[in-house]
């Protein structure tokens, strides 16, 4: 099936170019912000957008993106605002492949053939759950499988030989590798000293492009992804970072993030 990742990525290898995906919390600061955020990072060069739900207690997230999380839930936006945001952004942009990065307990509440049935109405095209072992995954495969979701899983640096193999079977669109252990933040720019190795032992076993993340916020790492191997990098708290510098001056945010997403998508040149 030619979902909107494998699409994206087959036009990138004929250009010869990497991917560059910006994550952000939906509805930070508000709504209608949010959407302007969003149309802006797809306007200058985002390939694919990395998009979290609001939560009040959010896994692997550094204090910038759990900051994004306490502006959205402030703003009286949760689940239901956030799948109506996914909507309007798709009915804009029907190419751009949406991934959700998001918590298992949002999907429990909701029940995961209903929160997978509503990602498929609202143009959804992947859902990576962070807090999701692969042991106790097949409930969320097989849910998102039954939607045509595709779901993504998570390689991280202490990754065993079992769990590559697991991450590269089970992962479909793409495969998020992780930088390095901790939470997320772009402060801390160390990166595992392994990351080639797991590239090669993922790439030999046929998973999905491999994308960077975490601790993504310059072009030099963007282009050293690459460099081992990538297919491109996501980055989630520089670009949020934008957002929390100028909340009082919308238009200052626009003109940053745009700015921003041009220069790390051609880092991917």
């Amino acid at each position: 099936m030619k979902t909107r990742f494998n699409q994206l990525f087959t036009q990138l290898a004929e250009k010869q170019q990497g991917c560059f995906v910006p994550f952000v919390t939906l509805c930070d600061p508000d709504f209608d912000r949010s959407f302007d955020i969003i149309c802006t990072l797809i306007e200058n060069g985002a390939d694919a957008l990395e998009l979290g739900f609001p939560f009040s207690d959010p896994m692997l997230d550094g204090p910038v993106i759990q900051a994004a999380n306490n502006r959205a839930l402030n703003a009286n936006c949760s689940t239901k605002e956030s799948f109506e945001l996914v909507k309007k952004v798709r009915s804009k942009y029907p190419n751009i492949p949406i991934g959700l990065l998001l918590c298992a307990n949002l999907i429990y509440a909701q029940g995961l053939n209903n929160f997978y049935r509503q990602c498929a109405e609202v143009g959804v095209d992947a859902v990576l759950v962070a807090d999701i072992p692969l042991f106790a995954a097949q409930p969320y495969i097989q849910a998102a499988q039954k939607y045509h979701i595709q779901p993504v899983f998570i390689c991280p640096p202490n990754a065993s030989d079992e769990t590559i193999q697991n991450v590269a079977q089970y992962s479909k669109g793409y495969t998020y590798l992780v930088s390095r252990s901790g939470i997320t933040g772009a402060e801390n720019q160390h990166c595992a000293t392994n990351l080639d190795h797991l590239i090669e032992k993922l790439t030999a076993l046929n998973a999905p492009p491999i994308l960077q993340g975490f601790g993504i916020s310059t072009t030099e790492q963007v282009k050293n992804a690459i460099r081992l191997g990538a297919k491109g990098a996501i980055s989630g708290s520089a670009t949020v970072k934008i957002i929390e510098d100028n909340l009082n001056n919308h238009v200052n945010c626009l003109k940053e993030l745009a700015i921003f997403v041009k220069k790390m998508k051609q880092a991917t040149l």
